[in-house]
């Protein structure tokens, strides 16, 4: 049943009205829903999904509230203090997002409910031969009725394994500039000529994965804007997985919990360093150069609300990869030659090995850093544009497209 919520609610108010869900829904000591023996995913979604907790900041018509930004923070942030899943998917659930930024109404109807409450969606976005360069993709799809028959290679995945649908960039005209002539789907993962392999890291994760895909099918109704304007709707998508990244997505659950004291702070405690003024300036440099780019994030996502997309994003995903490696340096440094070691018997030098390897994954994904300090450059400096020989060439005349 849908909460009564507005935009006239006080902060008090909206937090009054959560409390009391989640009292009355949430088993914060056996953390499931409350009556159930053991926590169900796609069962506690669908609670949080008819109250309008998943999205609050979407209008009332697509499964939201109607709330500001603002007022969903506190939404979220109720649920965070009982470990509480479901809240804030209209900021973090990449494929519900642009589905319903740049989906078709029918999409939108189809498919929001069913993304909302469970589905893992991956981006079916890199290639072998087209990494920094997305609009040079040659994943193939072809009509067939009222399908389109795909075949190709994608790769560095997140999470392919496990998802249920991708959001899939692919070449449907060879015969026109390779920006033209792209088509993004929302694409079913779960079905024959599709295959998964893992890519183990050196974080000792498999994440990343190589997804093969081969006469695997795909409705026309699933398309995410319009026939061979993918390249369009591809934009809005890149840049909320860049907005989210600039948030630090990709660092490790629970490493920093609201409130609590920062990691770092924590560690030069532990390590009896924190008293030493040069400790103490780096530390602080550190979390101020955090706060910079939470109001920078701020600013690209009022810019984003507003205009479907903002260079800003690529700001603060540069500015956050730079903080992953800066903290991690500074980490390195508390501890010293205690840094050389890991294992279970070594937890910090463990902890810091980890993340000093994971802030190579927010310099690679959506976009590698070199390709931001381009847009960077570009788009929010007004520098000149390097040069592209191909970009008015039909993409089949391309001497490196394999076809």
């Amino acid at each position: 049943m849908m909460t009564i919520l507005d935009r006239n609610a006080s902060a008090e108010e909206i937090r009054n009205v959560v409390e009391a869900w989640l009292d009355a829904h949430w088993d914060a000591e056996k953390r499931c829903a409350k009556g159930a023996d053991r926590y169900d995913e796609k069962s506690w979604l669908t609670q949080v999904f008819e109250a309008g907790f998943c999205v609050p900041s979407w209008p009332i018509e697509y499964y939201g509230l109607g709330l500001s930004q603002k007022q969903s923070a506190i939404i979220e942030k109720a649920f965070s203090r009982r470990n509480a899943e479901g809240s804030a998917r209209d900021r973090f659930h990449l494929g519900a997002i642009t589905i319903f930024k740049v989906g078709s109404e029918p999409l939108k109807r189809t498919m929001l409910p069913i993304m909302l409450t469970g589905p893992i969606c991956c981006l079916l976005y890199s290639e072998p031969n087209a990494g920094s360069d997305l609009a040079g993709v040659r994943t193939k799809a072809v009509p067939d009725g009222d399908d389109f028959i795909i075949t190709g290679q994608k790769i560095w995945t997140s999470n392919a394994q496990e998802a249920e649908y991708g959001m899939l960039l692919t070449r449907t005209d060879w015969d026109v500039p390779k920006h033209r002539g792209i088509t993004f789907f929302l694409f079913p993962m779960k079905q024959d000529g599709v295959e998964v392999r893992p890519i183990n890291q050196i974080t000792g994760e498999s994440e990343f994965n190589e997804v093969f895909i081969t006469g695997a099918r795909v409705s026309a109704t699933n398309i995410i804007g319009s026939l061979n304007q993918g390249w369009t709707s591809f934009q809005t998508a890149i840049a909320y997985e860049r907005l989210i990244m600039g948030q630090g997505v990709t660092e490790r659950r629970g490493k920093s919990k609201p409130d609590s004291e920062p990691q770092l702070i924590r560690l030069a405690r532990r390590q009896g360093k924190y008293d030493d003024p040069v400790i103490r300036q780096k530390i602080a440099q550190a979390l101020a150069h955090r706060e910079l780019n939470g109001l920078n994030m701020e600013r690209a996502k009022q810019e984003i609300m507003t205009n479907g997309s903002s260079s800003l994003m690529s700001l603060g995903k540069l500015a956050m990869s730079r903080i992953q490696h800066g903290e991690a340096a500074i980490a390195t440094d508390l501890l010293g030659q205690e840094a050389l070691l890991d294992g279970d018997d070594s937890a910090d030098a463990a902890n810091v090995n980890f993340d000093a390897a994971k802030a190579y994954m927010n310099s690679i994904g959506g976009g590698t850093d070199q390709i931001q300090k381009n847009i960077i450059a570009e788009r929010v400096l007004n520098l000149p544009k390097e040069p592209d020989m191909d970009r008015n060439v039909a993409f089949r005349d391309i001497k490196s497209s394999s076809l």
